[in-house]
């Protein structure tokens, strides 16, 4: 789930190549789960956004695969923010959770809606439109309007 627009490169940004890869191994595995009917599919994918969002690149397994799947590709791609990845990783590591809690409580159904709301939004990303990112945009927005603007320090690091 992460932006999928032309943006230039955005200095320690995530090369665009490695954010397709994420969103294809997302909508992949839970369209696998979902017509296999294995929520351990569901799992993996769980553990593997989990260490995006703890740790960022250095814990993810996909930018790390990407890294080296599209060196060449990276050099010259545009960016996306590390900040919207993590925050669209956190969304996809949270259903992805509450989907496993279901899944443990005896309620597959629910477990299935909430993976499906992933592979969804995911398609949708894909597709163009990152809900993630409009979702990201607007917590900021707000945000703004209730504490007022960052601080220098704060908006730096």
């Amino acid at each position: 789930m992460a932006s999928s627009s032309s943006s230039p490169a955005i200095p320690g940004g995530i090369p665009q190549p490695i954010v397709k890869l994420n969103q294809t191994v997302l909508l992949t595995g839970v369209i696998a789960a979902i017509v296999f009917q294995q929520p351990l599919i569901t799992s993996v994918l769980f553990f593997i956004t989990l260490g995006a969002v703890l740790f960022g690149k250095k814990g993810s397994l996909i930018f790390f695969i990407g890294s080296r799947l599209f060196a060449e590709k990276n050099r010259n791609a545009p960016t996306d923010d590390p900040r919207l990845i993590r925050f669209n990783n956190t969304i996809a590591t949270l259903l992805l959770g509450f989907a496993q809690i279901a899944f443990l409580l005896h309620a597959p159904l629910a477990g299935w809606i909430l993976s499906g709301m992933l592979g969804v939004a995911t398609a949708v990303a894909l597709g163009g439109f990152c809900l993630g990112c409009f979702l990201f945009y607007q917590f900021n927005i707000q945000r703004y309007k209730l504490f007022g603007q960052r601080s220098e320090k704060e908006s730096q690091g």
